[in-house]
Order: C-alpha cells, then structure tokens, then sequence
C-alpha cells in the first residue's frame, strides 16, 4: 500500500482531541511523521508534516527538484516558490509565493528540502513590532489534501 493511501487509512481509523499527538506511517520507500493537533471525519488541525526517506536515494540535482515540488504542490493555500538553495549545507528552501492575511496577521508555509530526499512543511504568523520573532502555527487540511502533499513531496 503507498503510504498516502496508508496515512488515509490510519487518519479515517484515529481520532485525536486531546493536544498534538504523532501519526505516523511507513512505506518501502519514505516514512512519514504527521505533527497533529486534532482529526475528525474530513480534516485534521497540523503542527508539522515530516518525511524521510527509508534508504539513501540517488543524488539528485536539489534546485531542480524545488522547482519542481514548486510547481507539482498545488493543495496548499498558498503557492510555493523557491526561496534558497543552499549547496553547501545540501538544502532548500520553499515558502509561500504570497503569505495569506487574516486581519492584521499574514500566514505562509515552508517546506524544507534536504538533499537525503527528507522534507519537512511547516506553517508560520509573520512577525509584527510586537513579536521580534516569526511563530510556528498549526494549519488545516482534509486527509485528501494531506494525502495530495505526500504524494508530491514522495513522488521521484
């Protein structure tokens, strides 16, 4: 079974009120960890979606491959776009093309590459005067549009 069918399975069977718990699930080929603060029928509340692969996969080209999850994740509420590649310390960097607004606070995701093929997508509040430091919040997706993200940041 590939393992967004197998994050499917295990979110329609787990339900999770009681603050963020570990979800996690494993093909032959990544495995996955899924931060969440709650799930229900349709969606669950996210802290961190995390994947790592089982064995060592081939080199590939890291900027290349940014741009392509670039234009291949497209369940987000935001588009994504390559912010850095780093060649050096073999990561990169992808956020949001334009952070979301809710009043005054703006949103925006990062996925961070790595080039053992591991990623890891988080969501962020944009800092204000008042807070010298972005915040890391949790974000919402229905278990298909999880699913839909692994399958991007897992597809070759």
């Amino acid at each position: 079974m590939s393992l967004d069918a197998l994050l499917l399975e295990k979110l329609a069977n787990w339900r999770s009120t009681s603050g963020r718990a570990t979800l996690e699930a494993s093909d032959d080929s990544y495995n996955a960890a899924v931060a969440v603060e709650c799930v229900d029928v349709i969606g669950c509340r996210l802290w961190e979606v995390s994947l790592r692969p089982v064995a060592e996969k081939p080199a590939v080209e890291l900027k290349a491959r940014a741009e392509q999850l670039c234009q291949r994740i497209t369940g987000l509420m935001e588009p994504l776009h390559l912010v850095e590649v780093d060649e050096l310390g073999k990561a990169a960097l992808l956020r949001s093309e334009q952070p979301g607004q809710l009043g005054a606070d703006r949103f925006y995701y990062e996925v961070l590459l790595h080039g053992d093929g591991s990623s890891v997508v988080r969501r962020y509040r944009a800092p204000h005067a008042d807070q010298p430091r972005r915040q890391q919040v949790a974000f919402t997706l229905t278990h298909e549009a999880l699913a839909k993200l692994v399958r991007d940041l897992t597809a070759a």
